[in-house]
């Protein structure tokens, strides 16, 4: 006998299906019935469990952003060697390939950003967490001696985050030479500058 699904585990399936059909229809183009044949129910299900479908789709959002702030600081977290910790965090923050759900799903967030100003607060959100993480890093690494920092690390930090979003949709738009790994070292080759660290014998094998 078939187990049934639990509330929470329903809301969670929707949320997932609503992530893959902004992905495929866009943020601002993305219907309720879409959303019901990605979760493979009816319309009326999918508004049982969440009657106004924005909020549906916020809560996509937030959980595809989730990934490039908490899972990026507990990946991070076990690791002491400031440098190793900055190529990780580097390295996570940035596409797989060109298929990556979560950096495609930010693309279409970041599209419609300009119009909806509950998309272009969540970003702006994310962005000023990155680079919190980033300053975290870089500020322990020059307090231990490990990193000569060539500016403030708010700068530096707001630079890197930067960087990940235009390589990031460079390897999502299918840039003939800029891949998922090109991408990485373009980013630490600006990381090696700003922090006077060769960032060599920190690199993790890659993903």
């Amino acid at each position: 006998m078939t187990q049934r699904k639990s509330r929470a585990d329903r809301r969670a399936d929707l949320v997932d299906a609503a992530r893959r059909a902004v992905i495929r229809h866009g943020a601002e183009g993305v219907h309720l019935n879409q959303i019901a044949e990605m979760a493979g129910l009816t319309s009326g299900a999918v508004l049982y469990h969440y009657p106004d479908l924005r909020d549906l789709l916020i809560e996509a959002h937030h959980a595809g952003m989730e990934r490039f702030y908490e899972q990026r600081i507990r990946k991070a977290g076990g690791i002491a060697d400031p440098a190793q910790k900055l190529v990780t965090t580097i390295r996570s923050g940035l596409p797989e390939g060109p298929d990556d759900a979560g950096v495609r799903l930010l693309c279409e967030l970041g599209g419609a950003a300009g119009r909806n100003p509950v998309y272009g607060s969540l970003l702006t959100t994310l962005f000023d967490r990155q680079v919190s993480m980033y300053q975290a890093i870089l500020e322990t690494g020059a307090a231990q001696g490990v990193f000569t920092l060539a500016g403030g690390s708010e700068t530096i930090g707001r630079n890197l985050v930067a960087l990940e979003d235009a390589y990031g949709y460079r390897v999502i738009a299918r840039h003939h030479s800029i891949d998922a790994e090109a991408a990485v070292e373009l980013v630490l080759g600006y990381a090696r500058l700003a922090t006077g660290h060769p960032l060599d014998g920190a690199v993790p094998q890659p993903r």
